[in-house]
């Protein structure tokens, strides 16, 4: 039996990790299979938010909307993470769990609007909420949407689901055979040496309210539920570095 570390917390989950080997899209197995971990880390009574990105579905300036007007591209971003959070909130219902989905645009027929006392209640009750449609504005990203909210309802700490990494490295692992990986950085350590955790809006707001990350490698069968049982494993991000 795993044995809780934390009270609250939220995953950040990329889009990508929704698509599984096929690399974009929503991957039912896939979905399946994360689906399963975090029922799994809910019946631990840890409680659950998630903020998903949607780069499995639009890719923003860097990709599908090169071209466009930035704040059309975010603003279509944010409509992809609420159909990945719509394809989890399934997922999670099929194995059991209530969820519930709340978004920062308004959009009634499919989810609640991002209410911060609602969203907290929800998790008092053991129901896992999903954040969708970042932030509602343009210019931010869904790693500063999983900073936000988890400031905003009080989270212990931020999982920092990556793919195909363990952790944080000084280099590319995949380009760099040799390059090394962090146990343990500070805030300022992140930022100094520009390291590819989050964006640099998102690593302060986690270090003005001390808000630990751990990052870890989502394809390894296992590790949301281990690291939100506090397993060392991946890099933790806090102030003592």
């Amino acid at each position: 039996m795993e044995t809780k570390k934390y009270k609250r917390i939220v995953l950040k989950l990329s889009g990508e990790a929704l698509a599984g080997k096929q690399g974009y899209g929503i991957d039912p197995k896939t979905v399946e299979q994360i689906a399963k971990q975090i029922v799994e880390v809910n019946k631990l009574g840890v409680q659950v938010a998630i903020v998903c990105g949607g780069g499995n579905i639009w890719r923003g300036l860097s990709g599908s909307a090169k071209g466009m007007d930035r704040v059309s591209a975010d603003y279509m971003g944010m409509l992809a993470t609420v159909m990945n959070a719509l394809a989890l909130q399934d997922a999670m219902e099929k194995n059991g769990v209530c969820t519930r989905v709340q978004t920062a645009i308004n959009m009634q027929q499919v989810a609640e609007p991002y209410i911060r006392r609602r969203a907290i209640r929800h998790l008092e009750k053991g129901r896992v909420v999903i954040f969708g449609a970042g932030t509602g504005n343009p210019y931010f990203s869904t790693d500063t949407t999983s900073a936000l909210r988890a400031a905003e309802i009080e989270a212990d700490a931020i999982l920092m689901a990556k793919n195909g990494v363990d952790g944080v490295y000084d280099s590319d692992p995949k380009i760099n055979p040799d390059a090394k990986m962090f146990k343990r950085l500070s805030y300022l350590d992140v930022i100094n040496k520009e390291l590819k955790v989050m964006d640099t809006t998102a690593t302060t707001l986690c270090m003005n309210n001390h808000i630990p990350i751990v990052v870890f490698n989502i394809d390894v069968p296992g590790n949301i539920i281990a690291a939100a049982s506090g397993k060392d494993l991946g890099t933790l991000v806090d102030k003592e570095g």
